[in-house]
């Protein structure tokens, strides 16, 4: 399955950053919540992955679903508090989320250079079976 495209807010470069920008690199995508313990745990360990990483043979996206978060701006707080390395977005409410049936945060969509779907791990999964998936994602590029 194709990814859906979007076109969100990015909270550093303050410009709308498309999935289409990424095409020819394969891409980690996050959608998390701020208040959520099992996303800051998940974004944690995938910082330390993206700063251990080669930036040449993946890219980290996070999307904050905004329409998941208590106050407006609790995201964007987060993820500058929290230094979060790696391109942040923010979502229209829950307009993306929803587009890739996501069904709880964190939720993780392992895409490849082509625009398709390899795997998608919801809120339950273990950070071990996600890296088994990005092992697969980066073999296959």
């Amino acid at each position: 399955m194709q990814a859906p495209e979007f076109s969100l807010y990015n909270i550093k470069t303050m410009t709308e950053e498309k999935l289409s920008n990424f095409t020819g690199s394969p891409v980690v995508l996050t959608f998390f919540a701020s208040w959520c313990p099992d996303a800051q745990a998940d974004l944690n360990k995938k910082k330390a992955l993206f700063e251990q990483m080669n930036h040449s043979d993946l890219t980290f996206v996070a999307i904050n679903v905004t329409g998941r978060e208590r106050e407006e701006g609790d995201g964007k707080r987060y993820a500058e508090n929290e230094s979060i390395p790696f391109t942040v977005l923010l979502d229209e409410g829950t307009k993306t989320y929803d587009a890739y049936r996501a069904m709880g945060v964190p939720t993780t969509v392992l895409i490849k250079r082509n625009g398709e779907i390899l795997n998608t791990y919801h809120d339950k999964s273990s950070f071990y079976h996600i890296l088994q998936g990005i092992h697969e994602l980066i073999e296959e590029a």
